[in-house]
């Protein structure tokens, strides 16, 4: 019984196989074109925020009575990492970090139970503590963020105009959410005289008693009737400040209204807590974030779309101008990646046609549209989109694309060589080079491994390496032993037997020296493997002095430069010591958009940034520049401009957006223990050890 031969089927049945070929092209050309684009692969952010606020309290109650109740509910989690904890006086940060190696499918119910064990722990909390408020969205990425300007305008109002252009961009395909950043919090102040109230007879509790009992909702019943239920309700809740103003204050026997004996007026937060300037004026910026699987170009621009339909109708004096837009950091990696896989494709092509001859070479060739088209039909499959990532793992495997197609093909031509007849030679690629190229495609696919399945961020991260060098490898193979075979049969000449068959084939000058070289490696079998031992340690060698870095810096142009005071230092004099260094970078040549971010970090406009957590005395400075070169440029002499005294009382630091999971610094040293004199100790023989080490 003659055994099963898939190559030999399909030179056999050739209209089912030409079927498959042109719909393995036309559905290839379709995936290319609706595959999703994107700068960097996507991972999950193992991090949520806790922030609970108790007015009064000192930093160590909100250490001893606050922090350590809510960390010790979060050491219950499965999958509990570490808590890193911030405490100020009145106010307690909490980042909950997760293990690197939770699965992502375990992160979101790892959140859920971290908020409900929060939520049991907060009523223990002390008699005036508010909160804690959970954010398990902190690894949201805003795919663009938008400045919203009015010089002279009042906060108020831009707030309202600010909101108006949020509700539009959330009627944006592909949009999940839009926030207001830099957005204060209106208040209304009621300032008084103690003096005047003691002599008066009233105090500054009869003051906030009136305020809450005037202010308080209360239920007061309803009427029925023979149609819709009436509802009763007390007048006297707050509707504008003019009813606060006349808010009745007993004192004795008198009465008084509340503006006879106190200022009132509306106002905002202060000191700020937040404050955003994009290139030196006051701003608030909208943040877009975008749905997950979209295609980040397609949202680019619908976005782009609807923000010159605001800008046509913008309101006199107000502006909205575009700070980042990742539609435009995608379109250019993609299409660099794009470039440099069209140029391997290239010299592929060309290297397989001017090697094996143009009919034997188109054969080849072909094999390679067929294979990338594949590819693509299981990305979509699969959900996965052309970033970083992906590119370069076609890239990768592009030269390996071939080489089962020129073993099938060769092989083919050498039969014909010999004497068979195309169809004989077509099956010959199945029966005696099938499983050894699959064996070597395995073996090839098995070496990126590791990094598929790495129980990591990093493995999340590049895993997509492995995926689709294997999609690619595996497709070049079910190509070479199908559509090859029936390509050659279609495509190759008339090949003439050649005198001496086999013997004859083998027997021509070059295979002669060939045959020689081999001999001689045989017999001197010691020394050729002592060079290839040399060669190896040779090699091993020089990896010891080569830079080691798993992920690369970011080609992105913006300059990140973080603005650090004194612990404890005020929002005003952290705000005045950024805006120095804002002056300087604005009359750099480089300087394209000055965005700061004082009391804050900046918002994930990156995927693998982390936004800073409050902090009065810290700023963040986002520069956009032209390109990398430029970036590169005004790091240097920033760092210098900060050396030479720009803003002696803060610490600047210059630094660039990295690829991978998120570390803001290349060493870090974390000591812990429970007594904070004896840390700081140690801490600083860390850091002179550190120092001293050049």
């Amino acid at each position: 019984m003659q055994s099963f031969n898939l190559s030999a089927l399909a030179v056999r049945e050739r209209a089912i196989t030409l079927f498959f070929i042109v719909a393995a092209a036309c559905a290839g050309i379709y995936a290319y074109f609706h595959l999703g684009r994107a700068e960097d692969p996507s991972f999950t952010i193992k991090v949520l925020t806790v922030t609970t606020v108790w007015p009064g309290a000192t930093a160590q109650e909100m250490q001893d009575l606050v922090a350590e109740p809510l960390e010790k509910r979060l050491q219950e989690l499965r999958w509990y990492d570490r808590v890193e904890t911030i405490t100020r006086p009145g106010l307690a940060l909490m980042t909950l970090q997760l293990l690197d190696k939770t699965p992502p499918k375990e992160v979101p119910d790892q959140f859920y139970q971290a908020r409900k064990k929060l939520a049991d722990e907060a009523p223990k909390l002390p008699q005036g503590a508010i909160g804690p408020f959970v954010n398990d969205e902190y690894s949201d990425v805003s795919f663009a963020l938008y400045s919203v300007e009015a010089p002279g305008f009042p906060l108020r109002k831009l707030t309202r105009v600010a909101e108006e252009f949020r509700q539009r961009f959330l009627h944006v395909p592909g949009v999940k959410k839009v926030d207001i950043v830099g957005e204060q919090q209106e208040r209304i102040f009621v300032e008084f005289s103690y003096p005047r109230l003691t002599m008066l007879g009233i105090s500054p509790a009869d003051i906030f008693s009136a305020l809450s009992r005037q202010n308080a909702v209360t239920p007061a019943g309803s009427v029925d009737t023979e149609g819709a239920q009436v509802f009763v309700r007390l007048d006297g809740a707050y509707t504008d400040i003019d009813k606060i103003r006349d808010t009745p204050i007993v004192a004795g026997k008198q009465s008084f209204k509340l503006s006879d004996i106190a200022e009132v007026k509306r106002g905002y937060e202060d000191p700020a807590t937040f404050v955003i300037r994009h290139n030196g004026e006051s701003a608030l910026l909208l943040s877009v974030v975008m749905k997950e699987g979209w295609n980040g170009l397609d949202l680019g621009y619908a976005l782009r779309a609807e923000s010159d339909k605001i800008s046509s109708g913008l309101p006199l004096g107000v502006s909205l101008k575009k700070v980042t837009d990742q539609a435009v950091n995608i379109s250019s990696a993609v299409n660099e990646f794009m470039i440099k896989f069209a140029m391997a494709v290239g010299v592929v092509m060309l290297v397989s046609l001017l090697s094996l001859g143009w009919r034997v070479g188109i054969v080849v060739v072909a094999a390679i549209p067929l294979t990338l088209g594949a590819v693509f039909v299981i990305m979509m499959i699969t959900d996965r989109v052309f970033d970083r990532i992906t590119l370069g793992a076609l890239i990768i495997s592009l030269g390996l694309l071939v080489d089962d197609a020129i073993i099938a093909i060769e092989s083919m031509v050498v039969k014909m060589e010999e004497g068979m007849d195309r169809i004989q030679a077509a099956a010959y690629a199945w029966s005696h080079t099938a499983a050894p190229m699959l064996a070597g495609t395995l073996v090839t696919v098995i070496g990126f491994l590791p990094v598929g399945f790495a129980r990591s961020t990093a493995g999340e991260y590049a895993g997509n390496i492995f995926w689709i060098v294997g999609f690619s490898l595996i497709a070049s193979w079910i190509v070479a032993v199908v559509f090859t075979p029936y390509l050659g049969v279609k495509l190759l000449p008339e090949i003439k037997a050649v005198i001496g068959g086999h013997e004859g084939i083998y027997s021509t000058p070059r295979y002669q020296r060939l045959r020689h070289f081999v001999t001689w490696c045989v017999r001197k079998k010691y020394m050729v493997a002592g060079i290839v031992v040399g060669a190896f340690l040779m090699a091993g060698g020089g990896m010891a002095v080569v830079k080691k870095q798993f992920f690369p810096n970011s080609d992105r142009p913006e300059l990140l430069v973080e603005v650090q005071l004194p612990l404890g230092t005020s929002i005003e004099t952290t705000s005045a010591a950024t805006k120095k260094i804002e002056h300087w970078l604005s009359e750099q040549p480089e300087s394209k958009i000055v965005t700061s971010y004082i009391g804050a970090g900046a918002p994930r406009f990156f995927f693998s940034y982390n936004p800073e957590l409050p902090d009065p005395s810290f700023a963040k400075i986002v520069v956009l520049t032209p390109n990398a070169e430029a970036r590169d440029r005004l790091k240097l002499r920033l760092r210098q401009a900060a050396a030479d005294g720009l803003a002696p009382e803060a610490r600047i630091r210059a630094t660039q957006l990295v690829f991978g999971p998120y570390s803001p610094f290349p060493v870090a040293f974390r000591v812990m223990g429970p007594e904070p004199e004896k840390l700081r100790e140690i801490a600083r023989s860390v850091e002179e050890i550190m120092r001293n080490d050049p």
